[in-house]
């Protein structure tokens, strides 16, 4: 088997800022296998604040050459590699791998009978209100679903939802505090998001502050992202959040992905997916995944000035992700 690494720069449309931290562009690690007439396709951004880098995902790989070279199965990696982004972009490529010596799609393959569109959000950066509303109405006029940034600055955190909700009362609307907060001014925030429908709060506090909630109403669901990476982080935070965000890149890979939806599920509570900044080729996996998920996150593909082709095609609010994008295999 054949291992090809390379870092490609994915330019994005304009900066995207969250609490913390602004992203001015996207590197990726992109991880092709060939395998006589096979090859698979894995692409992963890391993990931005554990410092989990493509240089650094690169690396590891590289390290791990001959060990790769030699023959891997999803199960090895499993045992050979922590979670991560080096551990998705290879897994993924395996799944895309085994598609094409299989002869079907790696969504038959994980137990799928058939795929459908799913509904995404789409989502806006913290910027100024104005600028949000601006963005809400037009490049995102076609968007059934929203989701905003939040910066943890209380007062234009408030005004950035009233001012989105104001002009896009139609839409399913979210709000992500990116570990924002501290669990004091939740008491201040969410009556407002309570005003204007908000049906979803994404992480609002550090990760390590998770206890914080204990005991703690939460009048919509509160979503855990990074306070949770991995199956074996759930059973902890069950009572403290109603939804799990699984995103490939902190779970290392889509074999993680669907095992913990297996058990979020177990525990009785929600799934939903998302997506570090990547294209459609890191999209792909995690589409699966968002099959057994009631709240989706898949919009990567829209910061960027562009995309893989082919790539995942967004209508009326839906995102379709072909076989041909991702999960088919192609031959060498």
């Amino acid at each position: 088997m054949k291992l090809t690494l390379q870092i490609d720069s994915l330019a994005l449309l304009a900066p995207f800022r969250i609490s913390g931290y602004v992203f001015e562009h996207a590197p990726v690690l992109r991880v092709e296998l060939e395998d006589g007439g096979h090859r698979g396709r894995g692409e992963a951004s890391g993990v931005y604040y554990f410092d989990d880098k493509p240089e650094q995902m690169l690396a590891t790989l590289e390290a791990l050459r001959a060990r790769i070279e030699a023959g891997i199965s999803r199960a090895d990696l499993q045992q050979l590699l922590p979670r991560g982004g080096a551990r998705n972009a290879l897994d993924c490529a395996l799944w895309d791998l085994e598609a094409s010596r299989a002869g079907k799609p790696a969504w038959a393959l994980a137990g799928l009978s058939q795929v459908r569109p799913l509904l995404t959000t789409w989502t806006l950066g913290a910027d100024d209100p104005a600028t949000m509303q601006s963005i809400a109405t037009g490049r995102y006029a076609p968007a059934k679903a929203l989701k905003l940034k939040l910066s943890g600055e209380l007062d234009t955190d408030i005004e950035r939802v009233r001012a989105v909700r104001r002009v896009r009362p139609d839409v399913w609307l979210g709000v992500d505090a990116n570990q924002g907060y501290q669990v004091d001014a939740l008491d201040a925030l969410i009556p407002v998001l309570l005003d204007n429908d908000v049906k979803l709060l994404e992480q609002p506090l550090p990760r390590g502050r998770e206890a914080d909630l204990r005991g703690f109403a939460r009048p919509l669901p509160f979503a855990a992202d990074e306070s949770v990476q991995d199956a074996a982080e759930i059973e902890a935070l069950a009572g403290l959040f109603d939804v799990i965000n699984i995103k490939l890149d902190k779970a290392g890979g889509l074999t993680e992905g669907l095992a913990m939806v297996d058990k979020a599920r177990t525990l009785g509570m929600q799934v939903m997916v998302g997506n570090m900044i990547g294209s459609s080729w890191a999209m792909g996996p995690a589409y699966i995944v968002g099959q057994h998920c009631d709240v989706v996150d898949l919009d990567g593909p829209l910061f960027l000035s562009q995309d893989r082709v082919p790539g995942l095609r967004y209508d009326g609010g839906l995102v379709h992700c072909d076989d041909s994008v991702w999960g088919k295999g192609v031959q060498a």
